[in-house]
């Protein structure tokens, strides 16, 4: 049984986001006084209750958006109501009852039973009397509550639940593995996420920086469950036009962090931006095992080969020269299963370990190759051993006499060819240089020293 699906509708600017983010306990959709800041479905895990239900956070119902996308973002809401169990109504109690709130209202008669009215706003008593006007639109007495205060928070739990009847009461099964789908803007991010959603998932338009929020989208291959993040599309900061981008970008760098591969689009069809450039760097500094697709592959195709455009992104990107390359086109699905399947490698590169063993013997073996330098005025730069500290990203610890010793031109040696000899050649790996302790002695005592002594 998978989990029951709750929506929550409304107008726009009467508290969805903010309701999401109080079930939750967290901050996951964007809150801003900017209507229509939520476009796509963003959706949560929700445990309360000793039950489990997935809530979707949905656009605002009748918004005029800014880019047209009004169109697309009731297409969204439309699809969230249908598959969900339960509707969650939400109104404002302290702006009345508005002509929006009646076409939401028309939008769910058919769902009439499976729809609580939640009159949000309500941050004391005094305002629940207001909440008697909701009643002309044809639903069961509306629940006062406070998403931003939290008031009103455990009854709406309880009645989700008498609602919904029998949920999951087992913690659903974690992703084997989470994909952050970032690039520039209008790259084809939300196109490869509804390619591996199979379905429109999200907002697919030519309108630049579509998507905002950071979109957790689940997916199964061949019996296995994955989690691709969908994630705004990146531009200059000094370009990013109000707080809701600036949140947006925030949210893309953080789903970097919490991923296990990233998926880095480029546009086959533009030049690499300084932007792209960018964003390699930080995917690099955060030792992320990373695929650079270059998608729109079939605009490109023709003009170069898959080798001089790899060659290419070598020179342009190099902190990521270690990084494999997918060339896709996402619109038509092509390469897609490939891309998931090398995710899926990397992925499981970064978790492998190698013996104490044998990066000694590596070790050896680059020593005899190249020795470290001696600076002039300074001490001789010595080796001891090397052992693997960590995994995700794989961690190799070298005991040394002194790290200031080795210059950053040998330490990049010293990386690169443990990178040729080790079986993890495609993903991050962090070099750590540490000094050697000196041998413990015996220590005397801590106290005063006795006047007897010699």
């Amino acid at each position: 049984m998978g989990l029951p699906l709750v929506a929550i509708v409304g107008r726009p600017n009467v508290g969805k986001s903010s309701l999401l983010n109080c079930l939750a306990k967290r901050r996951i959709s964007i809150v801003d006084p900017t209507a229509g800041v939520t476009r796509d479905r963003v959706s949560t895990v929700i445990e309360a209750e000793g039950g489990y239900f997935e809530l979707v956070d949905t656009g605002g119902y009748g918004v005029e958006d800014r880019d047209d996308l009004t169109e697309h973002i009731e297409t969204q809401i439309r699809y969230a109501v249908e598959q969900a169990v339960l509707v969650l109504f939400v109104v404002d109690v302290r702006a009345g009852v508005t002509p929006l709130d009646v076409r939401v209202a028309e939008l769910l008669r058919e769902k009439r039973s499976s729809v609580i009215l939640i009159a949000n706003k309500a941050d004391d008593e005094k305002h629940d009397p207001a909440a008697g006007e909701f009643y002309r639109l044809g639903f069961a007495e509306p629940l006062c509550v406070s998403a931003l205060h939290g008031r009103g928070k455990h009854e709406l739990l309880k009645r989700i639940f008498e609602t919904v009847g029998e949920v999951e009461t087992e913690r659903p099964a974690e992703a084997v593995m989470k994909l952050a789908i970032v690039g520039r803007r209008n790259v084809g991010k939300s196109t490869l996420v509804n390619a591996l959603a199979a379905g429109p998932r999200t907002i697919v338009s030519e309108v630049p920086g579509t998507t905002r929020d950071a979109i957790d989208v689940e997916f199964e291959r061949s019996g296995e469950k994955f989690t691709a993040i969908d994630t705004a599309g990146l531009r200059k900061r000094a370009k990013l036009a109000d707080d809701v981008e600036f949140y947006a970008y925030a949210r893309a760098v953080r789903s970097v962090r919490r991923s296990d591969v990233v998926l880095f689009m480029i546009d086959a069809a533009e030049p690499v931006s300084q932007v792209d450039k960018k964003l390699g760097g930080q995917i690099a500094e955060l030792s992320k095992p990373c695929i650079l697709v270059v998608n729109k592959w079939d605009l490109a195709k023709g003009r170069a080969s898959t080798e001089e455009y790899g060659e290419y992104l070598t020179k342009t990107i190099p902190e990521l020269d270690y990084a494999p390359i997918a060339f896709m086109t996402a619109r038509d699905g092509r390469n897609v299963e490939s891309t998931v399947d090398l995710a899926k490698h990397l992925y499981k590169q970064a978790q492998m370990r190698v013996s104490t063993s044998a990066l000694n013997r590596i070790l050896r073996e680059i020593m005899a190759l190249r020795g470290p330098s001696v600076k002039r005025g300074g001490g001789v730069p010595k080796m001891y051993y090397a052992s693997q500290i960590a995994v995700g990203p794989p961690t190799i610890m070298v005991s040394v006499n002194d790290p200031s010793l080795f210059g950053n031109e040998y330490r990049r040696f010293l990386l690169n060819r443990f990178r040729e000899r080790l079986p993890y050649a495609e993903v991050p790996i962090r070099l750590l240089l540490r000094a050697r302790r000196p041998a413990r002695t015996k220590e005397r005592p801590a106290g005063p020293r006795s006047v007897e002594e010699p």
